[in-house]
Parts: C-alpha cells; structure tokens; sequence
C-alpha cells in the first residue's frame, strides 16, 4: 500500500501481538553505520529487536513492523506505571552514530523526515506530549540515546513533546531527595536507580549539565513539568 511518509518497506519478522493500545513513542539512536547494518539487525530473527521504523540520517524512512503490532525495540522498561513499554508504543530509529560513534548533532533532513511522520503517530493515535519520549527516558538505567543533542525544544515547537519549562515559578519545592525521587516518579520515570533516573531527566530537560546531582535547577524543573501537567496544560 503506497504511503507517502515511507519510502521503502523492509519487513522484520520480530514482532508479536500488543497487550496495550499505543499511548507512547520512544525515540532512538541506531549507534551502528551504515544505516544498513541497523536494518539488517532488526530484520535478524536472532536478534531479538526491532523497531516500527528507521530514518536515514539523509531523511529516508523505512517502516520495518506494522504500527498495530508490537515491535521490539524498548527492552526492560518503564514510563508512567507501564513496565511493557513495547506494547504501549511505537519505536522510531534514528540512524546515528552515537555516542560510541562520535557524537554528533542530529541532520536536518532525518529531522524533517521525523516531524510528520511523527505528527501522523501522534494524531492517529492520540498520543499525549508527556508520552513522546526518548529510550534514556523509559530505560534510564541501561540506555542514553538519543542523547543530549537531539532537539527536543524544535520538535516542541510543532506541539510533538513537551518543551522545557521556560518559566520556573516556584523554584526550589523539594525538601530534600526523596521528596524528589518520588515526583520524579509521579511524572514517569524509573527510580530504581537514582543517580542514572536524575542523569535521564537532566539529558531531557537539561541538557547542557547532565551530572546525576539533584540541585535546584533541577528540582524546579521537574515541579513546574508536573504543575502544568495538574493545570491541564499537557498530558
């Protein structure tokens, strides 16, 4: 069936039926080069992984399990009380070299690529902002990708995730650690490890400073993410 967002199809046999309805996207690094290496991992049956799809960093989008399926591409996970990330979402790759490659800003045309097939996701699937997330964000433990340099704050700026708090009203809320810990769960992240769940939050909301510290930059953020989401103002 032509489909004017993808531009080749190469079926991957690892999948299996979803548990969940689709609420979340989880966005990734491939961390291997050339972009055919990645597809040809995820298209190995003895791999065990796999994603929906896989944008080349030229812009060419691959689709590699149906969206009504369950791909697996989040591993052991967790995102807002949901431990079977893979049922719950669709997995998009992101062809890069990443941090073990040689770390470097996403291009412009993967992230042209990027935007409408995302929108698309999200409107099909009615898919809240706070649920747009990278793998880091659901495996804080285990994963760092897409890491620090992905541009979060442009693709907020087409109401696809969440943008940094710009305004920090109430600055430091937190009485101490595990009044922090515990918001920092509410909102949706893994706290079995502490110091990788605070080095998660800050390589999403800042980006600039990632050191696993709980200062009060950091506790002001996470107050007013979770204030306007209480207001109404995203999901």
């Amino acid at each position: 069936m032509s489909d004017e967002l993808v531009h080749r199809e190469e079926p991957s046999p690892n999948f299996d039926e979803r548990a969940l309805p689709v609420s979340m996207v989880v966005l990734h690094y491939t961390e291997m080069q050339p972009i055919e290496t990645a597809i040809a991992k995820m298209c190995d049956p003895d791999s065990k992984v796999s994603a929906h799809y896989c944008i080349s960093e030229a812009g060419e989008v691959i689709r590699l399990v149906p969206e009504d399926k369950r791909a697996w591409h989040a591993g052991v996970s967790f995102w807002r009380g949901h431990k079977d990330v893979n049922s719950a979402s669709i997995g998009i790759e992101l062809d890069h070299p990443g941090h073990a490659g040689g770390y470097r800003p996403f291009a412009d045309a993967q992230f042209a690529a990027l935007v409408p097939l995302l929108g698309r996701i999200v409107q099909t699937h009615d898919i809240p902002r706070a649920n747009v997330v990278g793998h880091s964000d659901v495996a804080p433990a285990r994963k760092i990708d897409p890491g620090e340099l992905f541009p979060w704050d442009e693709l907020a700026r087409y109401k696809l995730c969440l943008a940094r708090p710009e305004k920090l009203e109430r600055g430091d809320p937190f009485d101490n650690d595990a009044s922090f810990y515990l918001a920092l769960e509410r909102f949706g992240y893994d706290i079995t490890d502490g110091h990788r769940a605070v080095e998660a939050f800050q390589r999403r909301w800042r980006p600039e400073r990632i050191n696993g510290t709980i200062d009060g930059e950091v506790r002001a953020i996470l107050f007013q993410l979770l204030l306007d989401r209480d207001r109404g103002a995203h999901r």
